[in-house]
């Protein structure tokens, strides 16, 4: 029996796609995100193993308050895309709207046999596009972003339904050249039905000093609100 490698599951998110969502979080990221979040997520080390069955069972407990569906993110889910492929499976079987978040950091355009098989099952990709530039890429994530852009066309040829995600971090990705040339890429793709622009926080921080590692982004402030919907109305500027 197939079994996942999972960090922790959330039974009601509110932020992970349409409605309120059961979110599995799964263990393992190739990327070093400076503003990441869940730098725990980060290694591929065995942290908590389960079946389809086991996540499927705390989703039947708790489905009546779950009205929005099945949310897998990471971590970097589509390191384990086999077990995601049964998870989904399983869930659209029972009904249940399923959504994968994802960076798409590990998508290999020459061998898409496994990908075809979980976008089969596949009702929504939150897709996290880290930076347009891939330069800016590499020192945000330390990984190009051109099998990300690769992915994103992908899914678009595939007329699969997609959330494009944008975290907006001042004096990283708050850069009017950079959001307007997001803008016009994500115009050239089929299937968008939403724009997330994400303000950045440093919640995190208590996080990492509890992990023994720097804070990346020393003293960089949050983001206003303010901020984000002027970063957000100038991507949408560039769709038009």
């Amino acid at each position: 029996m197939i079994s996942g490698n999972i960090h922790s599951i959330e039974t009601c998110g509110t932020v992970d796609g349409p409605g309120v969502r059961f979110v599995v979080f799964m263990q393992g990221c190739p990327m070093r995100c400076l503003y990441c979040h869940n730098p725990d997520s980060w290694s591929t080390a065995e942290n908590k193993k389960m079946s389809v069955g086991d996540i499927l069972k705390q989703y039947d407990a708790v489905k009546e308050f779950v009205k929005g569906g099945l949310t897998v993110t990471g971590g970097e889910p589509l390191l384990q895309t086999e077990f995601v492929t049964e998870l989904f499976k399983q869930a659209k079987e029972m009904g249940i709207h399923t959504a994968l978040d994802t960076s798409g950091i590990t998508f290999m355009p020459e061998n898409t046999e496994k990908t075809d098989e979980l976008f089969k099952y596949t009702d929504l990709v939150l897709l996290d596009i880290k930076h347009i530039d891939e330069n800016e890429h590499i020192k945000l994530t330390g990984h190009s972003n051109r099998n990300i852009l690769k992915f994103a066309k992908y899914l678009s040829k595939n007329n699969i339904p997609m959330w494009i995600r944008h975290v907006v971090v001042p004096e990283i990705t708050n850069n009017e050249k950079h959001l307007r040339h997001l803008g016009e890429f994500i115009k050239t793709l089929n299937g968008v039905q939403a724009l997330d622009v994400l303000p950045y926080h440093d919640m995190a921080r208590g996080k990492y000093k509890e992990l023994g590692i720097e804070y990346p982004l020393g003293d960089t402030p949050p983001l206003t609100k303010e901020e984000a919907l002027k970063a957000r109305d100038i991507i949408l500027s560039a769709m038009k």
